[in-house]
């Protein structure tokens, strides 16, 4: 028997129960777009009037993993300095 394997140009989104930040996404899941496996990441908004709407970002799971920014960086190498 198999793995799940998700129909072409749909997904799946499920709470994110691992959140320690707001700027963490509320829900993650995955899509399969055109044969390609995304990562998608979901944030729960609220328009002016209260209306809640869900904004929604894609990483392809093939992509190479992003180069940490400056500050996480000079954060290591302050760490490593033995003095």
């Amino acid at each position: 028997m198999s793995g799940y394997v998700p129909k072409d140009n749909s997904g799946s989104l499920f709470v994110n129960d691992k959140k320690e930040r707001d700027s963490q996404p509320d829900r993650r899941g995955s899509a399969r777009i055109d044969g390609v496996d995304y990562w998608v990441s979901g944030w729960v908004k609220k328009k002016e009037d209260g209306t809640p709407w869900m904004s929604l970002s894609y990483q392809r799971k093939d992509a190479a993993a992003p180069a940490p920014k400056k500050a996480e960086t000079q954060a290591a190498m302050d760490d490593e300095i033995p003095f």
